[in-house]
């Protein structure tokens, strides 16, 4: 291994950090796109990972995939810095107006 890790990819990188955060165990966890570099198969398997063995904590999940979002215990939607809904996924989901329903909506209709 290089310095910083420059000889290894950005996913490889993530997952590393990813790594030393499971062994610190720490009560809060900000992940701020931290599986972006990573293929969905992958990031399917750490948000199950992430769920099991941070099941005590408070984590706060910033990313742009919404699959990584839909289980969550609380959605924050924000546009442009804004936050425009705020709630638990299945009770946005349940409004056809909702941005987080058009968000996910948009991101499945992608892979029909």
């Amino acid at each position: 291994m290089s310095d910083d890790g420059e000889n290894w990819s950005a996913g490889q990188r993530q997952l590393f950090c990813l790594a030393r955060v499971l062994l610190s165990r720490n009560r809060i966890l900000v992940l701020d796109e931290a599986t972006a570099s990573i293929d969905s198969a992958t990031d399917a398997i750490l948000q199950r990972v992430i769920k099991q063995e941070f099941s005590g904590c408070t984590v706060i999940t910033i990313a742009h995939r919404v699959p990584t979002v839909t289980d969550s215990d609380m959605v924050m939607v924000l546009s442009y810095g804004k936050l425009i809904e705020y709630d638990r996924p299945s009770r946005l989901m349940e409004n056809e107006d909702s941005s987080f329903f058009k968000l996910v909506s948009e991101y499945w209709s992608n892979y029909k």
